[in-house]
């Protein structure tokens, strides 16, 4: 099966997104896929929350301005199976970098290539930062589908929306004619409020077999884990947040694997 990219991206930061890319990547690593996590937030929490220091000149900066090759960033982690693209604060000026450059919406694209073309991973989840800006754009152009956390609060549908509109403007550009959503994974779950459930009804009745049927949950073990540079299955994996991200691998691995069929 050829390697698939997949965005997790919200424009709103707190929901979940970082705890998803980390979580996802180390369970599907677990489960014997050969993942490649590509942090693209230049407040670079995937590269600490799996364990990896950020060093200066790390991030793959250099690379979408056409220095150098996206295989020579990649870094092991302490987990088999999976490995890191770093990001650092430099990434910071990459979105006013990149906006000067020719093609300037498909430089990820283009660098993937040979990461794809290596046959070094199964699967690359690009960790995208919490906004519309070039970067996200940018992942979005090079993904084949857009896995999108959203929190167990009133405002979560504004978000999808807004991310609609600009799959249609990539879409009708020709940036990325086959772009879609992946899947929707509700995040911040709390089973004891009325609005959690009410959210969850409301988003699933709007947008159907788009969302995952795990959900999960608001727990302090998942929230601790970042702190020790640890996904969740290897801080602790007896937890509701562990076994919730272990449910949410097979449900991804299923959807990869009927769109191969």
């Amino acid at each position: 099966m050829p390697t698939k990219v997949i965005a997790i991206a919200n424009q709103k930061g707190g929901v979940g997104k970082t705890t998803t890319a980390v979580n996802l990547a180390a369970c599907l690593a677990a489960a014997g896929q050969r993942v490649l996590l590509f942090d693209l937030d230049p407040q670079a929490n995937a590269t600490s929350g799996v364990g990896v220091e950020k060093v200066a000149g790390a991030s793959a900066y250099q690379v979408l301005l056409g220095e150098g090759t996206l295989l020579e960033k990649v870094k092991p982690t302490a987990w088999e199976r999976l490995a890191l693209i770093p990001s650092e604060v430099d990434l910071c000026a990459a979105d006013l970098e990149l906006a000067r450059l020719e093609h300037h919406l498909l430089r990820v694209a283009e660098t993937l290539q040979p990461v794809r073309a290596s046959g070094r991973f199964d699967l690359v989840l690009l960790d995208c930062p919490p906004s519309l800006g070039i970067l996200s754009l940018n992942a979005f152009a090079a993904c084949d589908g857009i896995l999108v956390p959203l929190q167990c609060e009133y405002y979560a549908l504004e978000g999808i929306s807004m991310m609609n509109q600009v799959l249609d403007q990539l879409r009708g550009a020709g940036v990325n004619p086959g772009l879609n959503v992946f899947g929707v994974v509700m995040t911040m779950f709390d089973g004891r409020t009325k609005l959690s459930n009410e959210v969850v009804e409301e988003v699933r009745k709007l947008l159907g077999a788009k969302v995952f049927e795990t959900v999960i949950p608001r727990t302090t073990r998942l929230a601790e884990a970042p702190s020790f540079g640890k996904p969740i299955i290897y801080y602790d994996k007896y937890s509701t947040g562990a076994a919730a991200y272990q449910l949410l691998t097979q449900e991804v691995l299923g959807r990869l694997n009927g769109a191969a069929a």
